[in-house]
């Protein structure tokens, strides 16, 4: 297909412009015309590059992409080695950061609900139809070492859990794939048992305490592996190319 064509499916599909990003989204670095395989993955890094050249793919559809604001202007240093690889083997970048997230149905967000079995998603932030944090309930109660424990096993990733002293069971539960640590205040103050997210920050752990609230964070690359792999599989059902993700295992 062509990657003319691939850009304009995925901005119809997951509609960019509803959403004020960090990054922009779309097609970063162009590489050839005409896109025979892709390789998906979560961050743009050297390994996947690496890896994307071996499988002899065309493209690269990724989550975490290039041109942050506020980073340097300058394509020097790992920037330059990372771009250099993919303009010499010719292959097209495409990144697509909060409105991956976002997705209603094959967002970060959307695919933490099905992997964990959360029902009555809606958003955290009322009023918002965007927001990146989603709030839903479990069918039956869980304690939170079971919570953490699903999530351990469903993930591939020990998480942390931060219980209040309370250590309430959980009902309701909001969520934000990634670095959404700073919702679970917000998520508190609406009632809500549980918050879950990638990363964790030193006040976190105050504010689970004191605003009653079980905290877990379970990997900002873990809680961000599925979008872009369903997304990729939406690409294989419609159109038919090859399509394969590759996962740069990443701790953090």
């Amino acid at each position: 297909m062509k990657s003319l064509k691939l850009e304009q499916f995925l901005t119809e599909f997951l509609k960019p412009e509803l959403i004020k990003d960090f990054a922009p989204n779309g097609l970063q670095v162009q590489g050839k015309t005409e896109i025979n395989k892709i390789v998906t993955g979560v961050t743009a890094s050297k390994a996947l590059i690496d890896k994307a050249i071996e499988e002899n793919a065309d493209a690269i559809l990724v989550h975490h992409g290039y041109f942050w604001k506020n980073e340097s202007y300058v394509i020097r240093g790992m920037k330059h080695e990372r771009i250099k690889s993919l303009l010499m083997n010719d292959i097209n970048l495409f990144a697509y950061h909060l409105p991956l997230d976002i997705h209603p149905e094959v967002g970060n967000n959307a695919q933490l609900a099905r992997l964990l079995g959360i029902s009555g998603t809606s958003p955290l932030e009322l009023g918002n139809p965007v927001s990146v944090a989603m709030q839903g309930h479990f069918e039956e109660a869980l304690t939170g070492s079971e919570l953490a424990n699903l999530l351990n096993t469903k993930l591939h990733r020990q998480c942390l859990h931060i219980s209040p002293s309370s250590n309430k069971v959980i009902k309701t539960v909001a969520w934000c794939s990634g670095g959404g640590q700073g919702y679970v205040e917000l998520a508190a103050e609406q009632g809500i048992d549980a918050f879950i997210t990638g990363e964790v920050s030193e006040q976190t752990t105050h504010i689970a305490h004191e605003m009653n609230v079980h905290f877990f964070a379970a990997g900002h690359h873990a809680t961000e592996r599925y979008g872009v792999k369903a997304l990729g599989e939406v690409i294989h059902e419609k159109f038919g190319i090859d399509v394969k993700f590759i996962d740069i295992n990443n701790p953090v």
